[in-house]
């Protein structure tokens, strides 16, 4: 990327920052004119000759889709998977609650994830955070967030611009996305807030497409053309109205339900593209999170668990279904406890999602992250 890109992307998101603090909720809703779009709609970087995930060549488009979708159909369980996407999704503020108020008919599509991959309802946030920067920071890098033990450092959660995630962490730090670029393959990031354009500057080479849009329908439908024409290798999605609704009006309040039904019908819609389009097909899998949970109008206390208690699911091509705890003796479930990264049986933390997807990828993971599930969970049968 030139100087004169990264330029303008950092200056895209100072035009949309607002003054919002602490928590999500406090701040003017973002615009949408200006958000930081680093290529054309429908054109992609040229592929240098690496080994790795392949950029594609002859992308087709199905129609708008409407309903989920199953992402993947299961291959045989003797052939091993051939994963080549992921499409990782942030429903930010997504508490495990609100499934005991929804009924199966008001989100399918999650859960038709939980049922067909390997989820729980009992992952765990950040140990020192359930803020949504920090902890979306920690999802790209796999790592905590406190500096001095080798993590991110962005302990920050406002939409102002304080420099890049190296900056933070007072030296180098990878990502999920810069992993991918090294193997040759792609990522795009759509996202509802002007704050998570941190990683295009953070990772300004490795970040293929950076869209920042606060209406969620405007960004369900670029994030699925976008899916269906380029299939990147990995497709992050950010979807930020139930948090919005959950400062607004309260976590679980009518507003918020209605938030989740929403951001539901976005997934749906991702589903049905990886289903409709020949090059994802059975190549996809799709790892699904939260950065915390929340009660009231709050999210800030990291030692409450309504606030560190999240979903966490993978599903596609070669991954068993059932509980996660259960499919991986590895880990635990920490039922209502909040267990350091040091835990000899691990949780699984948001921050597990950059391994569990360059996993799925068969791709090495992150260096130097310190959430190390993926490495014990049974993510393909290959």
């Amino acid at each position: 990327m030139t100087r004169r890109a990264v330029a303008l992307v950092a200056a895209g998101v100072l035009a949309l920052a607002g003054c919002s603090g602490g928590d999500d909720g406090a701040g003017p809703a973002e615009p949408s004119s200006g958000a930081p779009d680093r290529t054309a709609a429908t054109s992609a970087p040229a592929t240098p000759e690496r080994t790795g995930p392949t950029r594609p060549t002859e992308p087709t488009e199905p129609a708008e889709p409407t309903d989920p979708a199953n992402p993947t159909r299961s291959p045989d369980p003797a052939e091993p998977a051939d994963i080549e996407h992921v499409v990782a999704i942030s429903v930010d503020g997504l508490t495990p609650d609100v499934l005991d108020v929804l009924g199966p008919d008001e989100v399918p599509a999650l859960r038709r994830l939980l049922r067909e991959g390997a989820g729980t309802l009992n992952a765990r946030t950040e140990l020192e955070s359930t803020q949504t920067l920090p902890n979306h920071v920690g999802m790209v890098t796999g790592r905590p967030v406190d500096p001095a033990a080798g993590g991110h450092g962005v302990d920050w959660n406002d939409d102002r611009l304080r420099g890049t995630v190296q900056v933070a962490a007072g030296g180098p730090v990878a990502s999920l996305f810069s992993v991918v670029d090294e193997a040759g393959g792609s990522s795009a990031v759509f996202t509802g807030k002007v704050k998570l354009g941190i990683f295009a500057l953070s990772w300004p080479d490795a970040v293929d497409r950076s869209v920042v849009e606060p209406d969620t329908e405007r960004l369900a439908r670029l994030a699925t053309r976008d899916l269906a024409r380029r299939q990147p290798t990995v497709t992050f999605v950010h979807l930020a109205g139930p948090d919005e609704a959950g400062h607004a009006a309260g976590w679980l309040s009518p507003a918020y339900l209605d938030a989740v039904r929403e951001a539901d019908r976005v997934i749906g819609r991702l589903l049905r593209v990886v289903g409709d389009v020949p090059a994802l097909r059975d190549r996809t899998a799709v790892v699904l999170t939260a950065d915390h949970g929340g009660s009231g109008s709050r999210h800030r206390d990291p030692a409450d668990p309504v606030n560190y208690t999240i979903p966490f699911v993978v599903a596609g091509p070669g991954v068993p279904a059932g509980d996660l705890y259960e499919l991986s003796p590895g880990l635990a479930d920490p039922g209502r406890g909040r267990p350091g990264y040091d835990a000899a049986r691990p949780p699984v933390r948001s921050c597990d999602l950059a391994d569990v997807a360059l996993t799925l990828l068969r791709l090495p993971p992150v260096p130097d992250a310190g959430c190390d599930a993926a490495a014990l969970m049974p993510l393909t049968t290959g």
